[in-house]
């Protein structure tokens, strides 16, 4: 099994990405599945480019996109990606689309096909705080999950994608009093736990778990 794993450059001011140190910190190996990193832009178009040559590339089973979630108190894997992009702030070229579709010949969303329930119990298991989230947002981090799944809808029926969304590190919020931080070797632990997990339900249907969840 292989497992390409993304994460984004710093983006909106920001000198360091989260995500991107995250992926760096993972192992070659999760669990019997060899793990290919992968840096991608975040630039609303770029980023989907990027991610299709590296999965014709390499023909991975599973593409799990990492992005930054300011604000967030724990490591959240995303349930669904909408057909928008509306961006609150330019990309890293200067692109701030409005209220656009992603793909006018997309469906209105796509779900994850990974199993976020039993990624988020194995991240608790670990000793990391994790929470499915409703709401990748409309910026690149939904665009760039969207895109992967429409891929999947239209491309590789075989593949499965997914994505998580990770908190800020300490240095990043010294000036941003009341803003959350994770350390960045809890979020690479974190996301250890939920490769693990994903490779252990390949083929498997998720886990039935009530819990709360980021809307």
């Amino acid at each position: 099994m292989k497992c390409l794993v993304t994460g984004f450059d710093p983006f909106g001011g920001e000198e360091i990405n989260p995500a991107l140190e995250a992926v760096k910190l993972l192992p070659e190996e999760i669990n019997g599945a060899k793990i290919v990193k992968l840096e991608i832009p975040t630039v609303f178009g770029k980023s989907a480019e990027v991610v299709q040559t590296k999965i014709e590339e390499i023909q991975p089973d599973v593409v799990l996109n990492i992005g930054q979630a300011g604000g967030r108190f724990a490591i959240s894997p995303e349930r669904v990606a909408i057909n928008v992009d509306d961006a609150r702030i330019p990309d890293n070229e200067g692109n701030q689309p409005v209220d656009e579709a992603i793909q006018p010949q997309g469906q209105p969303a796509y779900f994850s096909q990974l199993p976020i329930k039993a990624m988020v119990a194995a991240m608790k298991e670990a000793g990391i705080p994790a929470v499915v989230s409703n709401t990748a947002g409309t910026f690149v981090c939904n665009h760039i999950m969207y895109q992967v799944q429409y891929m999947i809808d239209t491309k590789y029926p075989t593949l499965k994608g997914g994505f998580i969304h990770v908190p800020f590190i300490p240095e990043q919020v010294v000036d941003k009093l009341g803003q959350p931080a994770m350390s960045l070797q809890d979020i690479a632990k974190g996301l250890e736990a939920a490769i693990g997990a994903i490779v252990d339900y390949q083929g498997k249907e998720d886990i039935k778990a009530i819990g709360g969840a980021i809307h």
